[in-house]
């Protein structure tokens, strides 16, 4: 539950065509629900850190959690920011996913190096993970991307600007939002990302190779740089000079009337962009990330050296890859990098640990953090509640259904974690259910089942409900951080802790013999199962003898291998090759975490230590010079656990 409401910026500006959303000019679904969330204010939980990196004498903080919910701290903390870069989802409709790939076993990773063979990039044993679906209706999209900018801009300083990165599918009804929040007179830049590499084959029209960056200020003092890019090639122009006489520029002459001319190898940038490209997506790129919505650094240096000076600080409250902040810190800006995904969280975490940057890691205790995306906690949600199923016929508010010997058909209501707006179970939300989501179900539903994951006020809900006379179903109202509470499985881990005296100075060795992960485990177990039912054909195909077959699907079709061949992803019994970082804490023995040494290992299997890449494969160990007293062991999926050590 939240600590308090923190109150938004003041009512939005007015622009000339009067795009009042609460006036409903701009007229969509869910406009009067904002209203009166805006109203209530932004709400605050606990933010907890969990581990600290360096002294960060500059406060620079990467916070996991929604972005209303981070500006309600800042707020509440009176830290103000200097530049806001949001690349917030395009409602695109894709579904972005992260390849995991599955390391080398230390033993096999010894044989290999023995041998002096370089491992093939194609050798590896991958599968996908879904991230997040960038899947909205227009008028959910609208509503959260509007509380979301109002939220943004009650932490933006006075001379502040604000750049946010869309493109064609939604990013015209953004702009419509923005001028309405900042006022169309602070709009200084629509920008073209144009990136020319990007290459689209089989398309009826044009291929769609740019982004949209609309830039706007708080007010109209704002910081903007000059920036100087260099020409492909040399520009000769007659030389202008002010003429006093005539009151403009003319062309500069010589005494016998011939023209002079200079010669430009550079100009100030205008508003299209070809910078970056997009091959920072791919793994030839020094930057790359194996992060599928990933940014190029050159991008964020330009709109960072633009829009601030140094010591000012920068914020990306959608953070994905990173790549603000390890602008923003090289560029000598401080810097706040919020995402709800953990695996952006450790992604940046890693990334600025290579670049040896200060920070601290906080966790917004919204009760949604279980796993390691929204999309995946949805996912597992579904499973876990007993007796679930899809029912079409519900529409798309409703989750499904559970069927009831007594009651029939309950609908169940479960808020899309995606949308912080649905989070919050209050007033506004139960209005919205009692008179137009339930009016909608079937003439026989009887009961209906109300999950949230934050309530205002229980007793007050339930009294709403209860005065509501124009409602004659049953409405149940159950808190689904009981069932998340119920689903944390933790990893495993068998380890040998040893201390070596070879020198003045001794070293401590951390050997790890075994891990096991079930959440990893049941994921190649999917990627398994699905890649045997793709080489098998259904008794539908032709030219299939009756001896042919040699068993049944799960649908009663006979079924026989095809031609396709499937090499399914195998783990050793030690497991080892699902672990992906290792760190040991020997300052703290409990609280806050302190990373004294840790090694990362690559998708090739090589060691990263303490953020420095080397050329050795890991061999199962980890070493530190002082005793250490905590181990945490990240595995290929995100997924982090944490022993207590004992020497």
């Amino acid at each position: 539950m939240a600590i308090k409401y923190v109150p938004y910026y003041p009512d939005p500006v007015e622009g000339q065509a009067i795009l009042d959303n609460f006036k409903r000019m701009l007229k969509y679904k869910g406009a009067g629900d904002v209203k009166r969330r805006l109203e209530r204010g932004m709400p605050l939980y606990e933010l907890k850190k969990v581990e600290t990196v360096g002294k960060n004498p500059n406060g620079n903080m990467l916070i996991r959690g929604e972005c209303i919910s981070a500006c309600a701290y800042l707020k509440e903390q009176g830290i103000e920011v200097d530049l806001i870069y949001i690349d917030p989802p395009f409602a695109s409709g894709a579904d972005y996913a992260k390849k995991v790939y599955i390391r080398r076993n230390p033993k096999v990773a010894e044989v290999i190096a023995q041998a002096g063979k370089e491992l093939d990039i194609e050798e590896l044993k991958t599968f996908e993970e879904k991230m997040y679906g960038d899947i909205w209706r227009k008028e959910d999209y609208l509503n959260w991307m509007y509380e979301n900018l109002m939220a943004i801009k009650s932490v933006m300083s006075e001379t502040a600007s604000i750049f946010v990165h869309l493109d064609w599918h939604i990013g015209h009804y953004v702009k419509i939002l923005m001028d309405e929040i900042f006022g169309e007179d602070k709009l200084i830049n629509e920008i073209i990302w144009y990136y020319p590499d990007n290459f689209q084959g089989n398309v009826k029209g044009f291929a769609t190779n740019h982004n949209n960056i609309f830039w706007y200020s708080k007010n109209e003092t704002y910081i903007s740089n000059k920036v100087i890019i260099p020409l492909d090639k040399p520009v000769k122009r007659d030389k202008r000079i002010w003429s006093k006489e005539l009151g403009k520029l003319v062309s500069a002459r010589n005494d016998d009337g011939t023209l002079i001319y200079e010669e430009f190898t550079e100009k100030k940038a205008d508003d299209v962009w070809t910078i970056g490209q997009t091959s920072v997506t791919k793994s030839t790129s020094n930057e790359y990330m194996d992060y599928p919505t990933q940014k190029p650094e050159e991008l964020l240096r330009r709109i960072i050296e633009a829009s601030t000076n140094e010591g000012m600080l920068v914020a990306d409250f959608f953070g994905g890859s990173g790549v603000t902040a390890a602008v923003a810190n090289k560029l000598g800006r401080r810097f706040i990098h919020c995402d709800i995904g953990i695996n952006s969280i450790q992604t940046t975490r890693d990334r600025l640990i290579a670049d040896k940057a200060e920070f601290d890691i906080y966790e917004i205790k919204d009760g949604v953090s279980l796993y390691r995306n929204p999309t995946q906690t949805m996912e597992k949600i579904k499973k876990l509640i007993p007796g679930l199923k899809n029912e079409k016929s519900l529409g798309d508010f409703w989750a499904g259904a559970i069927s009831d010997s007594k009651l029939g058909l309950v609908p169940v209501y479960i808020p899309n974690l995606m949308d912080s707006s649905s989070k919050l179970l209050d007033k506004a939300m139960m209005f919205r259910i009692m008179h137009e989501a339930i009016p909608d179900l079937p003439s026989n539903v009887k009961k209906a089942i109300i999950y949230y994951v934050d309530v205002d006020n229980l007793e007050e809900i339930q009294k709403f409900i209860d005065d509501e006379e124009d409602v004659i179903i049953e409405i149940e109202l159950r808190d689904l951080k009981d069932i998340l509470d119920d689903a944390v499985f933790e990893d495993y881990a068998e380890f040998k802790v040893s201390k070596v005296q070879e020198s003045l100075i001794p070293e401590y060795i951390v050997e790890i013999t075994n891990f096991q992960s079930d959440r990893v485990s049941r994921k190649i177990d999917e990627y398994n199962q699905k890649g045997y039912a793709n080489t098998l054909i259904t008794s539908d195909d032709e030219d299939i003898e009756d001896d042919d077959y040699e068993d049944y699907n799960e649908d009663g079709e006979n079924v026989v291998p095809s031609k396709k061949k499937f090499t399914p992803i195998l783990i050793s019994e030690t497991g080892l090759e699902l672990i992906e970082y290792i760190s040991l804490d020997c300052t703290n023995q409990d609280g806050v975490w302190h990373s004294d040494s840790e090694i990362k290992i690559d998708k090739l299997g090589y060691v990263i230590v303490n953020g420095t890449k080397t050329k050795n494969f890991w061999d199962g160990t980890i070493k530190c010079e002082k005793k250490p007293l905590r181990l945490k062991i990240r595995n290929i999926c995100g997924d982090e656990t944490i022993w207590n050590l004992s020497v």
